[in-house]
């Protein structure tokens, strides 16, 4: 029995390396580009435990996943949410954070697709109540700007959001890269956020993203933020794959390409 699971094992293990495509880590950072996972692609955004202070409160973070899939040409679905494990008295043990269900689009194809100018994409979608935390629903559209050089990459977001508590939110967003082709790739991101009725944070992260292969990329980031009069600290560190999927996403590629043309 032992034998049979680690031949399977192994056989799905290689399978996932064999079908991966190459990935663009968009972890470690809070913002996104404005590039989208391709049409029957699963792309998997994976930190396995990372650390959180923010004044006299610590938090893991374990895991902290997000799920793309490329519905069609240009469009990913998302769902992403973490779990949190409270490490001071007074916060819940565990709980379900940040869940939120998205689609995003590229708007204008550019240096992201290998064509000339700006990418330009947009992302919305719905905030879902958490677990032990975060109740009620709300919303979320952010457009996206990137631009990528032989120097480096850039990427600015703009969000607007309807908050969980039915509050404005707003949130601007920084993120350099390094050279493209360089295999370790030094990255930065810096954001302001208000929410216009309980807080403001500013915070900057540093750190890395290692392209181990064209299908694996590994991140790693230090943040530093300041949330009303306390400070904050981060440490982030996960793996971005993704690979193909076949006959099931095939379908519901069909379908939801279908419904779209009814639109027209």
């Amino acid at each position: 029995m032992r034998a049979a699971r680690g031949v399977a094992a192994f056989a799905t293990a290689a399978v996932l390396t064999l079908c991966c495509r190459e990935v663009e880590a968009y972890r470690p950072f809070d913002g996104t580009d404005a590039a989208v996972a391709e049409t029957g692609e699963m792309e998997i955004e994976l930190g396995p435990i990372e650390y959180l202070r923010v004044g006299a409160e610590r938090t893991l973070l374990a895991p902290d996943l997000r799920i793309n899939f490329g519905l069609i040409p240009g469009w990913e679905a998302a769902l992403e949410g973490k779990l949190t494990h409270g490490l001071t008295a007074g916060i819940p043990d565990t709980s379900l954070v940040e869940s939120q269900a998205l689609l995003k689009g590229v708007l204008r194809e550019g240096s992201l697709q290998d064509k000339s100018g700006p990418s330009i994409a947009t992302e919305f979608g719905v905030l879902l109540p958490g677990i032990n935390d975060q109740h009620g629903t709300g919303a979320v559209l952010n457009g996206i700007v990137s631009q990528r050089w032989d120097w480096g990459t850039t990427h600015l977001n703009v969000q607007i959001e309807l908050t969980r508590q039915q509050h404005a939110d707003y949130f601007l967003d920084t993120i350099i890269e390094g050279p493209h082709d360089w295999p370790v790739r030094p990255v930065a991101e810096i954001f302001y956020e208000s929410d216009v009725s309980l807080f403001r944070t500013g915070s900057a992260l540093v750190g890395a993203i290692w392209q181990v292969q064209d299908n694996i990329a590994v991140d790693f980031g230090v943040r530093g933020a300041r949330i009303n009069s306390q400070t904050a600290g981060e440490i982030r560190a996960g793996v971005t794959f993704a690979f193909g999927v076949t006959k099931g996403p095939d379908i519901l590629s069909g379908l939801v390409a279908s419904a779209l043309r009814g639109f027209h």
